[in-house]
C-alpha cells in the first residue's frame, strides 16, 4: 500500500469577496486569531503524516511563499529579546528544507485545472488535496481519518459532513451507498442539486485523498460550468474506473471563503484560548447591551 505524502493545496484564487482587503493580501494569508488561513489548513495536513506540501498559486501569492521560509533576522531578533517561545512556536509551524513546492496556475480555469497543475510535482502516487478555504476544528483531523481509512481501502477518500436538509443546493452532495471501516462507498455525486432531489444531505467538505489517475482524466477534461475545468467532472469519470469512498467527518468547518465564514472562524477559535475567552464573551455581550439599548430607544421613537 503506498502512503500519503503529499498534499496540494490550491491557492491561486483571487479572494474577491474579500476586496479590498485582498488587492494586495492573498485571501489564505488573512489571520484568523493569530494564524493565517493557510497555516490552519497545512498544520491539518501535517498531523495526517503529510511529508511534501504543494501549492499551486498564482499572481501576488509570493507572500504564501515566503511565510513557510525562514526569515533569519526575525528568528535572531526574537532570540536576542528572549521572546524563545514565540522563536520555537515559529520553528514548530516550519517546513523542512525541500518539503514545500511552489508551481504556478497561469490561466483560472477552475479547481480541476488547479490540481492539474500540480501533476509533476504530486507523480505517480495518491495525494491529499485541502481547500484552503476550509478551516476544521475537532480532536482528529479531517484529513488524518481520511488516510486511515485510505490505507484500509486502498481507494479514492472524499471528505463529506452534513448539512441542512434545504442547504443542499449550496454544495457537492453525495450517495451513500454500503458501509465500509469508518466509511461508506459513494454511488453518486451531484453538484448543486435543484431544491428536493439531492441523493442525502451529505455535502463534499473540501478534502479529498485521489489516486494519479485523475491527472490523465483531468489532462483532457472538457470545461464545464463557468467555462472551468471542474474537479467534481473528473471524479465522476474516475468513479467509473476506481471506487470512491466517502468519509463522514463529524467536526466543525469554517468556511473563510466567505465573510460571514471568516468571521464565525475567528470567534471560534478564540473561544478556544484562555487567554482570549473572556475577552470574547464580555465583548459581545457589551456589543449585544448596545444594541439592545439602540433598539429599544428607535422602538419608542417608532411609538
Amino acid at each position: 500500500m503506498r502512503k500519503v505524502r503529499k498534499a496540494v493545496f490550491p491557492v491561486a484564487g483571487l479572494g474577491t469577496r474579500f476586496l479590498p482587503a485582498t488587492k494586495a493580501t492573498p485571501k489564505e494569508m488573512l489571520t484568523v486569531v493569530d494564524r493565517p488561513v493557510i497555516q490552519y489548513v497545512v498544520d491539518e495536513a501535517r498531523e495526517a503524516g503529510i511529508e511534501h506540501f504543494i501549492f499551486v498559486t498564482g499572481r501576488n501569492k509570493a507572500v504564501i511563499e515566503d511565510h513557510f521560509d525562514v526569515q533569519f533576522e526575525l528568528y535572531d531578533t526574537l532570540e536576542q529579546r528572549g521572546k524563545l517561545d514565540q522563536l520555537e512556536r515559529l520553528r514548530s509551524m516550519q517546513p523542512a528544507a525541500g518539503q514545500t513546492s511552489f508551481t504556478r496556475q497561469q490561466e483560472p480555469l477552475g479547481l480541476g485545472h488547479a490540481v492539474w497543475c500540480a501533476r509533476d510535482l504530486v507523480g505517480d502516487e495518491p495525494f491529499a488535496l485541502l481547500l484552503p478555504d476550509m478551516i476544521m476544528r475537532s480532536e482528529e483531523s479531517c484529513t488524518k481519518g481520511m488516510v486511515e481509512l485510505f490505507q484500509k481501502t486502498g481507494n479514492n477518500v472524499i471528505g463529506v459532513q452534513e448539512c441542512a436538509p434545504d442547504e443542499t443546493h449550496k454544495y457537492g452532495i453525495v450517495a451513500k451507498g454500503a458501509s465500509i471501516h469508518t466509511g461508506f462507498e459513494i454511488t453518486a455525486m451531484v453538484e448543486k442539486p435543484k431544491p428536493g432531489t439531492a441523493p442525502s444531505n451529505l455535502y463534499i467538505n473540501g478534502r479529498y485523498i485521489l489516486q494519479p489517475e485523475i491527472f490523465r482524466i483531468l489532462e483532457s477534461q472538457e470545461r464545464g460550468a463557468g467555462g472551468e475545468i471542474q474537479l467534481t467532472d473528473a471524479m465522476l469519470k474516475l468513479g467509473k474506473e476506481q471506487t470512491l469512498f466517502g468519509y463522514h467527518y463529524r467536526g466543525e468547518t469554517y468556511d473563510c471563503g466567505s465573510p460571514e465564514g471568516f468571521v464565525e472562524a475567528n470567534i471560534a477559535f478564540a473561544l478556544q484560548r484562555d487567554d482570549l475567552r473572556e475577552v470574547v464573551f464580555n465583548t459581545i455581550d457589551r456589543i449585544r447591551g448596545k444594541s439592545d439599548a439602540l433598539a429599544e430607544v428607535e422602538e419608542k421613537a417608532d411609538a
